[in-house]
């Protein structure tokens, strides 16, 4: 697991870089409408495990067809900016 998280910020490293630049863990940047901060592997790691895990939940509830929750979708896309990633739905 530890390998595929290494991995994953790697990937959120790439990501940072191409959206936002060079700049050191700490900084901050604005992405997606967000003022976001550049994570160290130590931040990213539990945030990036949440993210996983709201997102799987997000799916399963679309694929069954309940009514999204206007707070969980706002949680959800804050999750992703901080991962520098673009939101679901």
């Amino acid at each position: 697991m530890i390998e595929d998280l290494a991995d994953r910020y790697h990937q959120y490293l790439e990501r940072w870089t191409r959206e936002a630049g060079e700049v050191p863990v700490g900084s901050f940047v604005k992405f997606a409408g967000k003022l976001v901060k550049k994570l160290s592997f130590e931040e990213f790691s539990p945030i990036l495990l949440e993210y996983l895990e709201m997102a799987s939940r997000y799916q399963d509830s679309i694929e069954r067809g309940d009514t999204i929750n206007d707070v969980v979708l706002r949680v959800l896309r804050d999750q992703a900016a901080k991962l520098m990633l673009q939101p679901p739905g």
